[in-house]
């Protein structure tokens, strides 16, 4: 789906229902959407110093707020220990993540130099968005990915609410459902429960189950061997035809492990894809009750400030220059309605 269709829908809903009764909530996944721009923009301000990932970070957020008129911004990090209940059952996920470069630009001369930079201009991000009407939160031992799904859930109220998640991991595609769509930065394009269908053939709640046997080698989780995207379908073909769970495909494979090797991989390692799936699964969140009761409390009660006076400031003096055109319209049309 493109901006133009996406306006359509959203207009559609409009003269349905009426626009004071419509909540559309923008969740971004702000690690993503920083190392995007971080790994994007060779930008140097003109003392030397990289400002592709800051300033390319609200570039971003001001496209996504114009695009999607929300009611509601919240921008959603990875909390300290984030992965620690997820190694918990899979040692190796995420495991030799940050080990590499991920830019060849002169202004870094080592990994070390490029971690510093990346590290300054998040805590410089935090400080700006402190001046924004938007809620910014990240829970100790939690993946934004848990904060997300679990916000996506309570977030919507009426049958015409809107959520539009932005990141460009695939995870997000499990919560597709009538109120929640995600968009992909990488790819440009928003997902609704059509657009999704039409892509992998198949509804968007057997998407864990899609990446349950196929494995995530981003995040260093091993799927079934032999089996690949073309082959899946075919083996499966049940998860194009409704609605499956874990067990589903366990009674699939019992019925057919003497039909291929793939379905009695399936069964001989049941134990470790059980765990695929539940390090996988958003429906399956790794919130501890105390931090649900937070966010519960957070949606209602949310303390904004708008404050572009102190936004213009910081700006200044990390001279981010013409990185964004016009930048008091900029701060006006994108936040001040938020407030």
């Amino acid at each position: 789906m493109n901006k133009k269709e996406l306006l359509e829908l959203l207009n559609n809903k409009e003269e349905a229902r009426g626009v004071s009764e419509n909540r559309r909530v923008l969740l971004l996944d702000g690690l993503n959407l920083f190392f995007r721009n971080f790994a994007m923009l060779n930008m140097v301000n003109p003392d030397g110093v990289h400002i592709g990932g800051l300033g390319g970070f609200f570039r971003s957020l001001g496209a996504m707020i114009k695009q999607t008129n929300p009611t509601e911004v919240y921008v959603v990090f990875d909390g300290v220990n984030s992965t620690i209940n997820r190694k918990n059952l899979i040692p190796e996920y995420k495991s030799g993540r940050n080990l590499q470069r991920i830019t060849q630009w002169e202004a870094f001369e080592n990994l070390d130099q490029e971690d510093d930079s990346k590290i300054d201009q998040l805590v410089r991000i935090i400080q700006y968005l402190k001046t924004l009407p938007v809620t910014t939160l990240s829970l100790d031992k939690s993946e934004a990915d848990d904060i997300i799904a679990y916000l996506s859930k309570i977030l919507p109220k009426k049958k015409t609410d809107q959520v539009f998640i932005v990141s460009s991991d695939k995870d997000f595609l499990q919560l597709i459902s009538e109120n929640v769509m995600v968009y992909r930065p990488i790819e440009k394009k928003y997902y609704t429960q059509q657009v999704f269908k039409d892509k992998f053939n198949i509804p968007p709640e057997n998407f864990i189950l899609y990446k349950t046997l196929l494995g995530d080698s981003s995040d260093k989780i091993k799927g079934v061997k032999g089996l690949g995207e073309k082959g899946l379908l075919k083996k499966f073909p049940e998860l194009k035809e409704k609605i499956l769970t874990f067990d589903d495909i366990l009674d699939i494979c019992e019925a057919k492990f003497k039909d291929h090797l793939v379905y009695a991989r399936v069964i001989q390692g049941v134990s470790d894809l059980e765990k695929n799936y539940k390090v996988m699964d958003l429906s399956n969140l790794m919130i501890g009750k105390e931090d649900k009761e937070y966010l519960n409390k957070l949606v209602i009660s949310r303390e904004l400030n708008y404050l572009p006076k102190q936004f213009m400031e910081l700006y200044e003096q990390d001279k981010l220059g013409g990185m964004i055109r016009n930048l008091e319209y900029w701060l006006e049309e994108n936040f001040k309605n938020l407030k």
